[in-house]
């Protein structure tokens, strides 16, 4: 092996050359246990090192868990709405210019920003009709299994 080249061994150390032992690293003495891969190895009884088989909680010494509740998520679902709300009369109101609407025959000018969100509106509208319409279909569908063990 040529001066500056690397490459581990099964144990994941420099292999030596022939005949020749390794400087830097370090055998493992008798009465110090194996270290793994990256693992750091701290001494027993070191300060700030966990003691050996003691078990340590993610809470110990640290903030408190919190709790979700229902009053937390429903206050962050209004101010992520009042957020949203915000930054929709924001695109409305720069979005002014009067476009020509031509919709089953009737025909308007309406302000660009308002016909966009119209128009994402009877978008939301149609998707929460036909996801709707399915959840009552899956619904009517495990219903039919218990009616019909009854007769």
């Amino acid at each position: 092996m040529s001066t500056g080249q690397y490459t581990p061994g099964p144990d994941r150390r420099p292999e030596a050359e022939a005949g020749q032992a390794p400087s830097n690293v370090a055998q493992p003495s008798a009465d110090r246990a194996a270290t793994y891969g990256n693992a750091p190895s701290y001494p027993s009884g070191a300060p700030g090192t966990p003691a050996a088989g003691a078990a340590t909680s993610p809470t110990a010494g640290g903030p408190p868990e919190r709790k979700v509740t229902r009053a937390g998520v429903i206050w962050a679902a209004v101010v992520a709405s009042l957020v949203l709300l915000i930054l929709l009369i924001i695109f409305i109101l720069q979005n002014q210019e009067l476009v020509l609407v031509k919709f089953l025959g009737f025909e308007g000018s309406v302000p660009l920003g308002m016909a966009l969100f119209i128009a994402a509106v009877a978008g939301g509208v149609l998707v929460a009709a036909a996801g709707g319409a399915r959840i009552l279909q899956l619904r009517r569908n495990t219903r039919r299994p218990k009616s019909q063990q009854r007769r």
